[in-house]
């Protein structure tokens, strides 16, 4: 039986301020593989959390924060080049995100091939301005499996 509570010291999550947390679930629901995991509200504002489907094993979470006193004022913390980083299986799926993100008027760079470790990418911009890039055989999740399997 997988243990709920924490044990250790873990990374759990990035928090980011959004100006339309309804804009912004639509977007990361939309644009990347990012599920809602559950919602909280009080009278200074509202957040949602949002994560991989599934992901028990090691959750690591998006927070995103619309304070009330701010609701409607744009707060990009995430550029130009700092971004959040997300890893799709397949090159075409970032030449189909770079589509869609250009026809919404979101797309912050082109898709590129770059010298490793970088690899295929391109990057979205989230109704805040964040940036969000979308990686092809940057490894990322491959090395870091590889390095610590033991």
């Amino acid at each position: 039986m997988l243990e709920k509570k924490l044990t250790e010291a873990r990374w759990t999550h990035v928090a980011l301020p959004c100006c339309d947390i309804d804009a912004a679930i639509e977007f990361y629901t939309t644009m990347t593989p990012l599920v809602v995991v559950s919602t909280h509200e009080d009278k200074d504002g509202r957040n949602v959390w949002l994560s991989n489907d599934k992901q028990v094993e090691t959750p690591f979470v998006l927070v995103l924060v619309e304070f009330a006193k701010d609701k409607g004022k744009k707060q990009p913390q995430l550029t130009p080049f700092a971004h959040l980083g997300m890893e799709v299986p397949n090159r075409e799926d970032v030449d189909r995100i770079a589509a869609e993100a250009r026809e919404m008027g979101c797309l912050h760079w082109e898709p590129m091939e770059l010298p490793p470790p970088v690899g295929y990418i391109c990057a979205l911009k989230d109704p805040d301005g964040n940036v969000v890039e979308i990686s092809h055989n940057q490894k990322v999740f491959e090395e870091v499996r590889t390095l610590w399997a033991g």
